[in-house]
């Protein structure tokens, strides 16, 4: 799975013209990444009279418009979606995934900071960066919001190093299960072990096994 990093801060703390600046500056330097974007509300991708909308009005459970140049996925959902599940969803084939929101996951987070809105959201645990207008006492690597290219350096290391590490992911039913260092290992080297040895799998960078059962 690529490196993920969350981009958390206030409301109207200006995440997504971080988020913008980054994604130009990753691109110029010919990264591959995807963006997620969380919101607190309901949206609309759909209107009513598009064949997609009849479609699912009809009864189907999963919409899929495809075209020469874009494809979307739309599918109800009982629940919200947890960050790990949707960078299932995106799937590989990306240097980096920048997510903003989510500021309760798991993953590494940049935090953006400005002195008039209050302190801040997260640990300096969970920070990977601050991006902030006033300099703080934490032991975190802080930037300014204009320091864009300092912080995409960070960025591209971080996710050089990800990519230079093993990782084992299992997903039960579509859901993604939380694994620890110790599981993890185990999985994985019990994996290798048996796939290596098959004709055409001598040298496994990557690992895919899907098992779908019957029902009696």
């Amino acid at each position: 799975m690529p490196f993920a990093i969350s981009v958390v801060g206030r409301s109207n703390v200006g995440k997504t013209t971080l988020l913008e600046k980054l994604v130009r500056e990753l691109k110029r330097r010919g990264c591959d990444l995807a963006t997620i974007k969380h919101v607190a509300s309901d949206f609309d991708l759909d209107h009513p009279g598009k064949d997609s909308w009849r479609l699912a009005k009809a009864g189907s459970d999963t919409v899929v418009l495809s075209s020469p140049r874009e494809v979307a996925l739309m599918r109800p959902v009982t629940r919200e979606a947890t960050p790990e599940e949707l960078l299932h969803l995106i799937g590989e084939g990306f240097d980096l995934i920048l997510i903003e929101g989510f500021k309760n996951s798991s993953l590494p987070k940049i935090e953006v900071h400005r002195k008039e809105l209050g302190g801040l959201l997260t640990s300096p645990e969970e920070l990977l960066a601050l991006v902030t207008d006033e300099r703080l006492d934490i032991a975190v690597p802080q930037f300014s919001p204009g320091e864009v290219e300092a912080l995409a350096d960070l960025l591209e290391k971080k996710s050089l190093a990800w990519r230079g590490t093993d990782d084992v992911l299992l997903t039960v039913n579509g859901t993604p299960i939380s694994l620890n260092p110790f599981v993890k290992r185990i999985l994985g080297n019990t994996l290798l072990g048996m796939v290596s040895p098959l004709s055409g799998a001598e040298e496994v960078t990557s690992l895919r096994i899907s098992l779908q059962r019957g029902h009696s």
